[in-house]
């Protein structure tokens, strides 16, 4: 029997490994990147805007190179820095004054989508959030958030989610058929900071119902196609979850402490409480689909 491997949610058989072997052979002057487009060309692997992934090809060859299945020419360059080192911005050194206030006495609270990778946005995740912050991965959102007075008060980002989580998954229904084609329709909450200057309560539970009420109409006018649910992992040994469970998200469970990044099961990371929000009532059969 053919043996399928299963990568970044595509089938490959033995023909798509042949197919991407001449491609390299009969191209030996092609660089990475022009091998990227080629093959995502070739196998119409593109966004639901239209765009051709081709860094999503790009990954794929490197992941297949990892495995030795194949041989990429070398490097002509040094892949650049995600982000630069992010200066602090005026005020950050201690003597930002201070937000203490009831919540009343600054909303209407401005949400403004803004780019991912740039200041203020950056610096305040990288000096701030105890994750730091390389930049984003995939499709994301990214919201900075401002009182009436327009000061800055959080940061929030929804980028990819993970690609196996059990008690996420037998939530949804999901099948390892279903998750590989539809997991682009969930979002996760990967970075949400209230900036460390502002004291002003239930203003985190406040801002997960603002932002949950435009979330998916922003990811379809960014991306072309909507998402139905969204995931947070909440670190266990620094945090109750309060405000995700005062918004009303759903504990399903607990991750069992490995990375997406521990292909050999030996990386030991921190237990976390995984908690959903649904966005549409038919979210489970939005994201069972299968014949999308």
């Amino acid at each position: 029997m053919e043996r399928v491997h299963r990568i970044q949610g595509r089938e490959l058989h033995e023909q798509d490994l042949a197919q991407v072997r001449n491609l390299i052979a009969a191209h030996p002057d092609w660089s990475r990147h022009r091998l990227s487009i080629e093959l995502a060309t070739a196998w119409n692997w593109r966004a639901p805007t239209g765009q051709l992934k081709d860094m999503a090809a790009r990954t794929l060859l490197l992941k297949l190179e990892e495995r030795g299945w194949i041989s990429l020419p070398p490097r002509r360059c040094q892949p650049p820095r995600r982000l630069p080192i992010v200066p602090k911005l005026p005020g950050e050194d201690g003597s930002k004054t201070p937000i203490q206030a009831l919540l009343s006495e600054l909303t209407p609270l401005a949400l403004q989508t803004v780019p991912a990778d740039r200041p203020p946005f950056s610096g305040y995740l990288a000096h701030h959030h105890y994750l730091g912050y390389r930049g984003p991965v995939g499709e994301n959102l990214a919201y900075r958030i401002r009182d009436r007075q327009g000061r800055d008060l959080a940061c929030m980002l929804f980028g990819a989610p993970a690609w196996k989580a059990a008690p996420r998954d037998r939530f949804i229904g999901w099948s390892d058929t279903a998750r590989a084609k539809r997991l682009n329709w969930i979002t996760s909450n990967t970075r949400f900071l209230i900036l460390p200057w502002v004291r002003v309560p239930h203003l985190a539970s406040h801002l997960l119902a603002l932002t949950l009420r435009r979330l998916s109409a922003d990811w379809q006018a960014k991306y072309g196609h909507p998402v139905h649910l969204v995931e947070t992992f909440v670190d266990r040994e620094r945090f109750r979850g309060t405000c995700y469970r005062a918004a009303n998200w759903i504990y399903v469970g607990q991750t069992q402490g490995r990375s997406r990044q521990d292909r050999d099961r030996t990386l030991q990371v921190p237990v976390k409480d995984i908690y959903l929000y649904p966005l549409t009532p038919t979210f489970r059969e939005e994201l069972c689909r299968v014949d999308r």
